[in-house]
């Protein structure tokens, strides 16, 4: 019998304490850059090494433009004088409050994910959240292919020309209160494609986003962190 076989039969199925504790399991997260100040690192190579323009000069620091940010590690790797570098997950921005969940809610939340032009990272990463280890499902959360069953709907991509009619229908479809979740940095800011003449250049020039959740792709955690965000804003309404 293989060695992983026996090693999956001894261990059981194992999923992640969190949110009840933070989760320090490792390679769970790739991390992310954060601001740093000047007498730290060299201000200059850093913001120059950037492909992307995320990082910028202020306030005697190194800033990090998050939704800008693609996971490349040049500002980590790449210099004598790296970035300070955040190891956790927790990297949701919540926008403008908008209307609260009911209390009809509180149960469960139903999501629909939709592909903008996602390259398949983000989209896999959201996926990744119905197996075992991270099992949303114990939290209340559940995908839903319906937009009118929907409560969150969970964009991944840049928001490509050809999408751009379905993404709105979508949304008009859904019942309210509703909330729009940008996963990635394609979402939030066009990412590698922002130049393009085929992309909006990120969700938010289509919709009202209620959070963010920059990376490229950001890891399961910091997805369901986001999702949680916007639950602890159902609890307090």
């Amino acid at each position: 019998m293989s060695n992983w076989v026996k090693k999956g039969l001894k261990t059981g199925i194992v999923t992640t304490s969190y949110p009840k504790e933070d989760e320090k399991t490792s390679g769970i997260t790739p991390g992310f850059p954060k601001s740093t100040d000047c007498d730290e690192v060299d201000n200059e190579a850093l913001i120059s090494i950037c492909p992307m323009d995320a990082l910028y000069y202020k306030n005697h620091k190194v800033m990090v433009e998050s939704k800008d940010c693609v996971h490349c590690y040049r500002c980590l790797r790449n210099v004598e004088k790296p970035i300070s570098w955040d190891d956790g997950f927790k990297w949701s921005i919540l926008q403008k409050k908008q209307t609260n969940f009911s209390k009809s809610f509180s149960r469960s939340i139903h999501i629909l994910v939709v592909d903008a032009g996602d390259c398949g990272a983000c989209l896999n990463e959201v996926k990744l959240l119905n197996n075992p280890f991270y099992n949303m499902h114990r939290l209340g959360f559940f995908i839903t292919p319906s937009p009118r069953k929907a409560d969150i709907l969970l964009i991944v991509g840049p928001v490509s020309e050809h999408l751009k009619t379905a993404l709105l229908k979508a949304y008009n479809a859904m019942p309210t209160p509703k909330k729009v979740m940008a996963v990635g940095a394609c979402s939030l800011s066009g990412g590698v494609f922002k130049e393009s003449f085929v992309v909006n250049q990120g969700v938010e020039k289509i919709l009202p986003v209620d959070i963010q959740i920059p990376g490229c792709p950001p890891p399961p955690l910091a997805i369901l962190e986001g999702l949680l965000q916007l639950v602890k804003e159902k609890d307090n309404g």
